[in-house]
């Protein structure tokens, strides 16, 4: 076994991976206590050795991913997710720039590609992308024609909420998301407008209830299909596997 093989073999054992998984939870708590300025004040030369540590520890990840398997590292897309974030804390201003400090943050982010079911998840979500623009779509056209109207029937009453049609998408945004819609919004607007509920109970059936909830199924849909697709490649690995052992015990026997 050449020394490409046995560190490919050894980044994809369960024990290096949970390290790395432990570095990255570790990492986010330091980048969390960089925060408190008492915490810097006493113990910062620590908590700034500590996380170049953790930078250190990646940036050796990454360097042994890219000699274990050389331009196939970039054909997954998760890989080059982590080469980015990694990447981002070596650019030299990225010590001085706030913003760029922030991105630091997004170290955590690792813990995604890092571990199988949280990928299941977004790699469901990305797949639902394209369904999901659609519902947008139709979100957007709901949204646009309850504004108009709005504006229209409690613009003049109530100019702060419903005065302009940006001020009403945002006011109806309120209310499908529930939050104080009722005592804040409605009720009022019900005391100068008494059927002001046959406008604002079919918009949020529609929107809340209706079409959040196909969101959220389309969603399910898509991370069911694709635990689905992982275990029948696994399962296909698995018989592939069993296949060339058996190949290989045939070739041993005796003709």
């Amino acid at each position: 076994m050449t020394l490409r093989e046995k560190t490919a073999a050894f980044i994809d054992t369960p024990r290096f991976r949970n390290f790395i998984i432990g570095v990255i939870v570790f990492n986010a708590v330091i980048l969390g206590l960089e925060t408190s300025k008492p915490l810097m004040a006493t113990a910062g030369t620590l908590i700034h050795a500590l996380d170049l540590i953790c930078l250190y520890i990646f940036v050796v990840e990454i360097v042994l991913k890219l000699f274990a398997r050389h331009l196939r590292f970039f054909r997954s897309g998760w890989n080059i997710f982590d080469f980015f974030i990694v990447g981002i804390a070596l650019v030299p201003a990225a010590q001085s720039i706030s913003v760029l400090r922030a991105l630091r943050i997004l170290r955590v982010l690792r813990i995604i590609s890092a571990t199988p079911s949280l990928r299941r998840v977004v790699e469901g979500f990305l797949k639902a992308l394209p369904g999901m623009g659609s519902v947008f779509l139709l979100m957007s056209l709901i949204f646009y024609i309850g504004a108009v109207m709005a504006t229209k029937l409690f613009g003049n009453s109530f100019p702060e909420w419903f005065g302009t049609l940006g001020a009403s998408g945002y006011s109806l945004f309120q209310i499908m998301t529930l939050e104080s819609w009722s005592m804040g919004i409605v009720r009022p607007v019900m005391e100068v407008y008494e059927y002001a509920w046959a406008f604002f109970v079919p918009f949020i059936m529609v929107t809340t209830f209706a079409v959040v909830n196909l969101l959220v199924g389309l969603i399910v849909n898509s991370m069911s299909e694709t635990a689905s697709e992982e275990s029948n490649a696994a399962t296909d690995t698995y018989r592939d596997e069993v296949l060339t052992r058996l190949e290989a015990i045939e070739k041993r026997l005796p003709k």
